[in-house]
């Protein structure tokens, strides 16, 4: 019986109308995919990284250096590229930060592992090398390098803040930023079912407001939604504010389509209109009647009842985004209602549905209103952003959140390490050290896991201008006197050793405060070598051609 794949050549044709490319070629086309995007972000990586500027199909402009950012606008078709462009998307979500250096790590393992199947090692024994590799890692972080935060210590975290923004566009405003981000993370502390805190950050809504300086940004401790108040008329500030948030609209109520009205009497037809607008004016009398002195809602509100609620000395902002809606509701004690129909179909509006706040008022920002509510009964947070562009409030929000999650990570697991490289450089020694004690032949492969780390420290110091194979040379001298059997406590203190890429030479990054949590460091590690492996097994790839549809005979 005759093979369905033709043997002459390993890019056969398949009788089923593709392609299948397998053995070293499927490697080769693999690493080159993985590489290539490394290659992009790579530079981006670091204090003196530099920024990508993307241009859409449509034109729209995107200045970033955060790598899950650049990646995802990134139109990549290869499948093992869309793996790299997976992984930064995750490693954001969990940690928030390391989104380069992970995918940097990823395609360094790549390119060693290809390199050892030519010398002969076989896949498989170079996966189980990369995973004790990262199992070894891991086990020494948590160990070795981690420093245990003891509560909340506001100087760690600020210098965690800082050296997350260090690689951003805030990197100038620095410490005012970092101010910002610890205040903001500390205001939402919540508490899960076992008693441990969380910090959800997306409790913090971030407003990008155009107009003045960055330094100017704030911290605002409570909500600000980034709209005006419904009339002009409306006082600006209502303390002691009883909150209702609706889901429906406060309009003239209108006949459904399709229904229509026959009458002899040119009078009825204003007392039907009289009666349309009344409907909904008893309607917001009893939310008013409830003790509402502010309207929240989704919807619109028609200016007959605005025109109510001036008299009343009440506030409304409408056309609020539903999901904002939610979180404001959550904060403040309140319950979003859809309708004020009860289960008799009677027309209700409970008291016990009102939210509380302290107060709520607008406040006008450049040409722009907002509106604000303070003390509310969940701890909550938004950060008003000040800028000169679109391009640049955006990318601020980017290296904002990313300041967010880092701090937010070392308060959840409370542990940091250094950073500047020192626990790349720590880990390479260390595994050099244990390869050498293996029999097998793994040893090659945690060999190369080893060297593969390297590529942080060598591309953070080529990134700055600096001398790469110097500085890496030196970094990994001190780390070999730290990991010594008989090192006394100095030679144990350059463990926390990395590059000061500001003048070129090695410092003691723990007393610089050049902090990042032990979190990130674990989770970039195992993602890093996950996806290595995943795309490492692949030996085999058949792509189909897609069948063009038949033309029908009788069309014409």
């Amino acid at each position: 019986m005759s093979n369905i794949f033709s043997a002459s050549n390993s890019d056969s044709t398949l009788f089923i109308g593709g392609q299948r490319i397998s053995g070293a070629q499927v490697r080769e086309q693999n690493v080159l995919a993985a590489v290539s995007i490394s290659n992009v972000v790579k530079t981006s990586l670091g204090p003196v990284g530099l920024d990508k500027m993307m241009v859409d199909d449509v034109g729209d402009v995107t200045i970033s250096n955060d790598g899950a950012t650049i990646l995802n606008l990134l139109e990549v078709d290869h499948p093992a590229g869309k793996i790299l462009v997976e992984l930064a998307r995750q490693q954001d979500k969990e940690v928030g930060d390391g989104t380069t250096s992970v995918v940097v790590i990823a395609a360094e393992l790549l390119k060693r592992a290809n390199e050892l199947t030519k010398n002969k090692l076989h896949p498989t024994a170079i996966m189980t090398g990369y995973r004790l590799g990262c199992r070894e890692a891991c086990k020494f972080i948590a160990d070795n390098m981690a420093i245990k935060v003891a509560g909340i210590d506001r100087e760690t975290l600020r210098n965690i803040a800082l050296t997350t923004l260090s690689s951003k566009i805030l990197g100038n405003y620095g410490n005012h930023f970092a101010d910002i981000a610890v205040e903001s993370v500390l205001n939402i502390k919540t508490t899960d079912f076992r008693g441990k805190p969380k910090y959800p950050i997306k409790a913090i809504s971030i407003l990008k407001i155009k107009g003045a300086s960055a330094s100017e940004s704030t911290c605002v401790n409570g909500y600000a939604i980034q709209r005006s108040y419904a009339s002009q008329g409306m006082n600006q500030k209502v303390s002691n504010a009883k909150v209702a948030c609706i889901d429906f609209d406060l309009t003239k109520v209108r006949l459904k389509m399709g229904i229509s009205i026959v009458i002899d009497d040119p009078e009825s037809l204003e007392d039907i209109r009289k009666r349309e607008i009344d409907i909904t004016r008893e309607k917001l009398q009893k939310i008013l009647d409830a003790g509402a002195n502010v309207i929240l809602s989704t919807r619109g509100i028609d200016d007959v009842y605005l025109k109510m609620l001036v008299e009343t000395n009440s506030v409304a902002v409408t056309r609020i985004p539903k999901d904002e809606l939610r979180r404001i509701a959550k904060g403040i004690g309140a319950t979003i209602l859809t309708t004020m129909s009860n289960l008799e179909g009677e027309e209700t509006f409970e008291a016990s549905s009102l939210g509380s706040a302290e107060a709520v008022e607008q406040v006008r920002l450049s040409d722009e209103d907002c509106v604000v509510i303070r003390g509310v009964k969940e701890t909550a947070s938004s950060v008003i952003l000040r800028g000169a562009n679109d391009h640049m409030l955006d990318e601020m929000e980017r290296s904002l959140h990313d300041s967010l999650c880092t701090v937010g990570r070392v308060l959840e697991s409370g542990s940091v390490v250094p950073g500047g490289g020192a626990v790349e450089a720590a880990i390479n020694v260390y595994l050099e050290n244990f390869a050498s004690t293996l029999g097998s032949r793994e040893q090659l492969a945690v060999a190369e896991f080893a060297s593969a780390l390297l590529v942080i420290p060598r591309q953070l110091a080529v990134n700055a201008a600096k001398d790469a194979t110097d500085l890496v040379a030196k970094l990994r001298a001190y780390h070999s006197a730290s990991q010594m059997p008989q090192a006394n406590a100095t030679r144990l203190a350059l463990k926390y050793y990395g590059l000061d890429l500001m003048n070129g030479k090695l410092r003691d990054n723990k007393a610089a405060g050049v902090l990042e949590p032990a979190m990130s460091k674990i989770k970039m590690l195992k993602s890093a070598t996950e996806a290595a492996i995943a795309i490492l097994r692949i030996d085999d790839m058949i792509k189909l051609i897609p069948e063009k549809p038949q033309e029908d005979p009788h069309a014409h």
